[in-house]
């Protein structure tokens, strides 16, 4: 740790700006509607996840693919305001940043999303030295799988200086098998499967054969499970009415990258604190106000 004690985290992956939209229900073909709200902020798991430990006190890096057009400049503004430091390793980049287009319904809180994300990007990782130095002394780094020759040089570097690398796992991509035997923790949704497992408990038990060391999967307002050197548990979420899940996994997972970087922490309060934090999210329309409301969430009441 760095700063007197605070964790330093790295995360690599997809930056985005996030056009978000309020509304009563998702438009019909060919209907237009009016938006109650609209938001506009950088998006992405692995940016989102940066955000989130940042708030929570410690020191983010980011490492992405922007380049230099307006839309860039949009999210490394915002993301710097938010105490994330942007490390871009392809500035030249000929093509637009992206955008996400965001719809989230006010009588659930659920969000519809489209966006290019990283397709058709193939992003050239830093040399291994200068990725090392990027992430040596660090107390995690956290891949969301995007940019995929990044996310596993990324790993791969971490694992060998003996950094807790932390995958987030949303759904699965090819890239996966190959961030396997770099990955101490994966932290998986329910719809997350290993190919040929018929189920989240089929895919955690494929993983820690692999070799990862611990997995664990939530499953929105249920308990979070958790498998970890022949031992598993579950940990109970806060009951809350959703009002805006956007961005909900990534701020678990950054949540989650910052508690089990703390000293005593264990698994299940990694995991339990990472789920109030989320929650608190759920809870606040739009997708930073929730920040403010950061600094007083009681992490020791029960959720239950």
């Amino acid at each position: 740790m760095f700063d007197g004690g605070r964790p330093d985290g790295v995360f690599v992956g997809l930056a985005t700006l996030d056009v978000v939209h309020r509304v009563a229900a998702n438009p019909g073909i060919n209907q237009k509607i009016t938006a109650t709200a609209q938001f506009v902020a950088a998006g992405g798991p692995a940016a989102n996840a940066a955000v989130v430990f940042a708030a929570l006190g410690g020191r983010a890096r980011l490492i992405t693919a922007l380049g230099g057009s307006p839309v860039a400049d949009l999210i490394r503004a915002d993301l710097a305001a938010h105490g994330v430091t942007v490390i871009d390793v392809d500035p030249e980049r000929p093509t637009e940043a992206p955008v996400s287009a965001v719809a989230v319904t006010e009588s659930t809180g659920d969000r519809s999303v489209v966006s290019i994300d990283a397709v058709g990007d193939e992003v050239v990782p830093p040399s291994p030295d200068e990725l090392a130095a990027l992430i040596d002394g660090v107390d995690v780094v956290l891949v969301d799988g995007h940019h995929p020759r990044l996310a596993v040089a990324a790993a791969e570097a971490a694992h060998a200086l003996g950094v807790t690398v932390v995958v987030d796992a949303g759904r699965w991509k090819p890239v996966m098998a190959e961030l396997v035997p770099f990955t101490s923790a994966m932290i998986c949704s329910n719809d997350f499967l290993v190919p040929g497992t018929p189920d989240s408990e089929a895919t955690a038990a494929a993983l820690v054969e692999r070799g990862v060391q611990t997995v664990a999967t939530t499953h929105g307002g249920g308990d979070v499970l958790w498998w970890s050197d022949s031992r598993l548990g579950a940990v109970p979420v806060p009951h809350i009415a959703p009002v805006d899940t956007l961005g909900a996994g990534d701020v678990f997972h950054g949540a989650y990258a910052y508690f089990q970087s703390l000293s005593g922490a264990t698994i299940a309060s990694s995991l339990g604190d990472a789920a109030r934090v989320a929650a608190l999210r759920c809870s606040i329309v739009g997708p930073r106000a929730w920040l403010r409301e950061l600094p007083t969430l009681d992490l020791t009441k029960d959720p239950r």
